[in-house]
């Protein structure tokens, strides 16, 4: 894949990595204050905040996960080894890394 285009991909999608983190942890904040006010007016269920809470950090923990996954192709970008699988060194396909380009391993080895 050429340079430029890895490169637009990547901090596209690291930009909208970034929106969705925010997001998230705004929800989750947004959860934890209305459990807070429902603990204040005694209400009996305040097991749907908390399980919207955690659905909240769940997603901006998978979210901070993408983002370091993408940091870490915009890495590999600048030393000159994106596009390689960085457990075998095989090239990966320019259509895996379209698809995903902050791919890591070829498919054979992601199934593997």
């Amino acid at each position: 894949m050429e340079e430029n285009r890895a490169r637009d991909l990547l901090e596209t999608e690291r930009a909208e990595v970034l929106n969705l983190i925010a997001g998230a942890e705004e929800a989750g904040q947004e959860d934890r204050e209305t459990e807070d006010e429902q603990a204040q007016e005694d209400v009996s269920d305040s097991a749907q905040p908390l399980t919207a809470e955690g659905e909240d950090d769940a997603i901006a923990e998978s979210l901070r996960d993408r983002l370091a996954k993408l940091d870490r192709a915009l890495k590999r970008l600048d030393d000159g080894t994106y596009g390689r699988s960085v457990r075998s060194g095989v090239p990966i396909p320019d259509e895996r890394l379209e698809a995903d380009p902050a791919a890591e391993l070829t498919v054979e080895e992601a199934r593997g």
